[in-house]
């Protein structure tokens, strides 16, 4: 099968539930202490969350943009070479991003639909494979580059690949450009904003901002989401047919 993808017995979420599992992710994103886990943690540590994040179900609370922002800042001069030089720690994010949604898209492949047909818990919301469905069924395969800069987004499409059976060779594709993209380009993007002096004493705000930034998409398509809803309500009630 190519981008079209098929997923059964979704539950239907509402926009309250949306919300608070946007803001639920975005509080831990902005309190968890990223400089102080890698400088104790170094390369594995960065390695293991990366690929958490994009392989493991469990994995999408945890840090994606800023943690990969602060890496590269850690790998600067500025950031006095706490990491290995950026080609090296770009080359660790790069690998484990691929990796994980490698996992991602088998562990998808194996176990199918019947994930989805679980009872929501604290660590496995169904709204967020309806949002990777969703998501990817507006962008094809290139859901999968673009999934990389959102939260949740990026833990689920992958997996939603595989669910549909995706063409293992487009999906290794878009695999490995969305990981280099993603992974090397921010990255290299903390590596060369660390040097600015006002970014480099501010690296906590810095954070937050990455954070902010990467929840734009999630509030556009959350808006999106709304508008679409309302759309649809209307034109139901002005085409249901008029009882006597």
């Amino acid at each position: 099968m190519g981008g079209t993808l098929a997923v059964h017995a979704l539950p239907a979420i509402d926009d309250d539930q949306l919300a608070d599992g946007h803001a639920d992710v975005a509080v831990i994103a902005a309190v968890i202490d990223i400089e102080s886990w890698l400088s104790t943690g170094g390369l594995a540590l960065l390695a293991a969350i990366v690929f958490a994040e994009t392989g493991l179900l469990i994995g999408f609370f945890l840090p994606g943009d800023s943690l990969l922002f602060m890496a590269g800042f850690l790998a600067s001069e500025a950031g006095g070479h706490v990491l290995p030089s950026l080609p090296i720690t770009a080359l660790v994010v790069f690998v484990s991003a691929v990796l994980g949604d490698q996992v991602g898209y088998l562990f998808g492949l194996r176990v199918g639909p019947s994930l989805f047909n679980r009872p929501g818990s604290r660590l496995f919301n169904p709204l967020n494979a309806v949002r990777a469905q969703a998501f990817f069924d507006r962008r094809g395969p290139s859901a999968l580059v673009l999934a990389r800069f959102i939260p949740i987004v990026r833990t689920f499409v992958p997996i939603i690949a595989g669910v549909g059976r995706m063409r293992y060779r487009t999906f290794l594709t878009y695999n490995i450009v969305g990981g280099a993209v993603w992974g090397i380009g921010v990255t290299t993007l903390g590596y060369f904003l660390g040097e600015v002096e006002i970014v480099k004493h501010n690296l906590e705000l810095a954070a937050i901002v990455i954070v902010a930034i990467s929840l734009i998409p999630i509030a556009v398509e959350f808006f999106r989401s709304r508008r679409e809803h309302g759309a649809h309500v209307e034109h139901v009630d002005t085409t249901a047919p008029e009882h006597p």
